[in-house]
């Protein structure tokens, strides 16, 4: 995963943030982000645990007995046997014995019995060949893969939280600028009609229209106060930033250029984001499941071979001697077959397993063509969010000439300080819906970025293997 330096800031004075460093603050310390990624650790460990299959088995036994009963022989024997297995990737097991055997009893007289030989078991029908020996391997290896991609999904819509959270606290910034300009302007009419009642030239009504005009916006800038302060709370949150760390300033105004989206070309693009390839990787998983389960319905035919060389005498260098010379050899060839009549659980394991990958297939068609349908949908509220920005800037310039308009009828009493007011909060209104479509439109680049998948490749964030790996190898 690729992670750039974050700039380190003072937490005496406000934090300017830029865009790409809350970004990148929210990839390497968010909480959720973060913990996603044990997830294809742990599978990475199972991977690895399964793998200890071909770990070879070594197997001591040692045993002693002394007999003196009446209706067994009467004397002392002794075993000391070992062994080394080893499974193939054939699904067979192939193993090397070395067994010794005393005996001293009353008829015959001691031996040694010896014998250093080599065995195989391999199967011929069913558990044959490597994919279904490493069954267990290649299952942790999918779900690993499958994990990584929905690490990378959590890692999208976290990035794109990160940008809209990021947009938001601007637009509320800006949004109480606009309270504090008309609580100002509010005031300012309050004085000039005070002064006017003073001179005769209103009535004393109007004072109460101007007072009541500056509490409410008074009452506006607080609220608006509050939204920031909860927003800037919801930012430190989302990009875990120290508590010492008081307010936050976007540094970055929100894009205002025209974007042109190619339908085509980004749904090819959606078509191979993570929540998708995911969904690939999991009907991987339950193709390779049914292949298995489909192999476990044949019968059970195996093939046995062995070869020993042996040795008897009653002195053990004697004995040995015989072995190593191979004057006594054994060996042995066969089949054992197997099969339940009826089979009906390796059947039915069978059924439900193809069932299910029929199940995941027609699940992963229907998300990709929702991924069209979000596309398209995104396609068009780029072009209505793009329309939005001309049209509020067109009306945030009307309110303003509408407003001085009114402003120099009031000076010759052709209009009330509540009209004053009432298009002075249209003013307001009209500068709040500028604000809005600018964050609108930033809102739907990121949407568009976010269903084709492209938005960690363009924020310069790259998901490997290698990530979980590390996590997985630092744990002791």
């Amino acid at each position: 995963m690729l992670i750039l330096p974050v700039t380190v800031y003072s937490a005496e004075a406000p934090l300017s943030l830029s865009l790409s460093d809350a970004i990148r603050m929210a990839v390497e310390k968010n909480l959720d982000v973060r913990a996603e990624l044990y997830y294809p650790a742990q599978y990475e460990a199972d991977i690895n645990r399964n793998r200890a299959i071909y770990d070879p088995l070594l197997n001591l036994q040692t045993s002693y007995t002394d007999s003196d009963s009446a209706i067994s022989s009467v004397g002392q024997t002794l075993r000391l046997d070992s062994s080394i297995s080893q499974l193939l990737w054939t699904g067979g097991t192939a193993a090397i014995d070395f067994k010794n055997g005393y005996s001293n009893v009353v008829t015959p007289a001691s031996t040694w019995q010896t014998g250093l030989g080599v065995s195989i078991s391999q199967p011929l029908l069913k558990n044959v060949g490597r994919e279904a020996t490493e069954i267990a391997i290649n299952m942790s290896r999918y779900s690993k893969f499958a994990s990584l991609e929905h690490f990378n999904s959590r890692l999208l819509s976290t990035v794109a939280q990160v940008r809209t959270e990021y947009y938001k606290l601007y637009s509320l910034r800006e949004a109480r600028d606009v309270k504090k300009v008309s609580l100002e302007l509010a005031k300012k009419i309050l004085s000039e009609t005070e002064a006017r009642v003073r001179a005769g030239v209103l009535p004393a009504m109007e004072v109460l229209n101007a007072e009541f005009g500056a509490v409410t916006r008074e009452k506006e800038l607080i609220d608006a106060e509050l939204a920031v302060s909860n927003q800037v709370d919801v930012l430190r949150l989302l990009l875990q930033m120290d508590a010492t760390v008081g307010d936050l300033k976007t540094v970055d105004l929100p894009p205002r250029d025209r974007f042109d989206a190619t339908e085509s070309e980004a749904i090819q693009k959606a078509l191979n984001r993570p929540d998708i390839r995911e969904q690939k990787r999991n009907l991987e998983l339950y193709e390779l499941q049914t292949r298995n389960l489909s192999q476990k319905t044949r019968p059970d035919l195996a093939l046995t071979a062995s070869a020993q060389l042996t040795g008897l005498d009653s002195a053990y260098q004697r004995d040995m001697n015989k072995v190593l010379a191979a004057d006594y050899p054994v060996w042995s060839v066969g089949l054992n077959f197997s099969y339940p009549l009826g089979n009906g659980a390796a059947e039915n394991d069978y059924r439900r397993s193809r069932l299910k990958t029929e199940q995941t297939s027609l699940q992963l068609r229907s998300l990709e063509e929702t991924s069209t349908k979000e596309v398209k949908a995104a396609i068009r509220g780029i072009v209505t969010g793009y329309k939005q920005i001309e049209v509020a800037d067109r009306g945030a310039k009307y309110a303003e000439e509408r407003l001085r308009a009114f402003m120099r009828k009031n000076e010759v009493g052709l209009a009330t300080t509540k009209d004053v007011l009432d298009v002075e909060n249209d003013l307001a209104t009209a500068k709040n819906n500028q604000i809005n479509a600018v964050v609108g439109y930033a809102n739907a680049l990121t949407l568009y970025w976010q269903v084709t998948g492209e938005l960690l490749e363009k924020e310069g964030i790259r998901v490997v293997e290698g990530d979980a790996d590390k996590l997985y190898t630092s744990t002791r």
